[in-house]
């Protein structure tokens, strides 16, 4: 199974591609469903819509005889895994399909104690990509409809998981939009970047559709819905909603895994991926950290030493 994705935009990814990984995933899944290796499986399912996918959990070699792989499978499944999913996660051992930046979810879950991995059977994809913002379900995948995610992904190879579907993708050579547009803004005067994020907060109508869909949001009650104290104002407002994005992107800072999920979900189209990337990168220049690699590492800034650097305590 080979997959290639060109810088030419005419190029596509074969659909064949996905049609393998899908037949590769319903035989491993109706193969560890009959063993009784695990009690269920979450995958994707055929969407009601043409072309569509959704996520579902299935529990029978039967039903894992419909699960797809497609450029649909955009959502990152490893949010049905943490301690507040309780019902997924009490059935027993789980079968989960996951991508390369949803593998990269996985590993922070492990390492916050969010899941085991023994509790677990990872059913990787060697991911080509898959569709972008409003892009047409029944195309063929370029660079000019894939998800800008995509576009650099550097896990689209899976490591550490028990089986992988799917080999030899190549999405080298695409134009990385948004290490373009972060160079961009970085290089805007403090005044101007200030303004770009003020006029994108002001948007925000605070539906909490990136809260839900992160993996990492798992409070059963979130910081930022209390209001005796009030941390974060609740309506959407300007200073509430410039306080709520900062809040989210310190919280997830050496934790997000890159997903893009939040963007992705966001209704007012806030390049909320942006933020986690810049949090990253700074983590990257100052302690030489990526959240993810590693499944049970511990981020830096969820970890003292006595021997840290204090020299920013006044």
């Amino acid at each position: 199974m080979n997959a290639k994705a060109n810088k030419n935009q005419g190029s596509c990814i074969e659909p064949s591609y996905y049609q393998a990984v899908t037949k590769a995933i319903r035989t491993q899944a109706v193969q560890i469903l009959k063993e009784g290796t695990v009690a269920g499986l979450v995958g994707y399912l055929p969407g009601r819509r043409k072309g569509t996918a959704r996520p579902a959990l299935i529990t029978t070699p039967e039903e894992a005889e419909k699960l797809i792989f497609s450029p649909a499978c955009v959502n990152n499944l490893s949010v049905y895994l943490t301690k507040s999913k309780k019902g997924v996660l009490k059935q027993g051992r789980i079968g989960i399909v996951a991508k390369g930046c949803d593998m990269r979810a996985l590993a922070g879950l492990m390492g916050e104690s969010q899941i085991k991995r023994e509790d677990l059977f990872i059913i990787a994809v060697d991911c080509a990509g898959v569709y972008g913002s409003g892009a047409e379900r029944s195309e063929t995948v370029t660079e000019a409809n894939i998800a800008r995610k995509c576009l650099e992904c550097s896990v689209h190879h899976p490591e550490g998981a028990d089986f992988v579907a799917g080999s030899a993708t190549d999405l080298s050579g695409l134009t990385p939009l948004e290490a373009e547009e972060m160079a961009r803004i970085e290089a805007l005067p403090q005044a101007e970047r200030w303004a770009f994020w003020k006029e994108h907060f002001s948007r925000c109508i605070r539906c909490m559709a990136c809260r839900q869909v992160c993996p990492f949001c798992y409070c059963e009650q979130c910081l930022c819905d209390k209001n005796r104290p009030q941390a974060v104002e609740s309506s959407p407002r300007p200073a509430g909603n410039t306080a709520w994005h900062i809040v989210r992107a310190m919280h997830l800072a050496g934790r997000c895994g890159g997903c893009a999920e939040c963007e992705r979900v966001c209704p007012m189209d806030i390049p909320l991926n942006l933020l986690n990337r810049r949090m990253a990168k700074e983590l990257k220049e100052l302690y030489d950290y990526e959240a993810g690699l590693a499944p049970a590492e511990k981020g830096p800034l969820t970890q003292y030493r006595e021997d840290d650097d204090q020299s920013f305590i006044k």
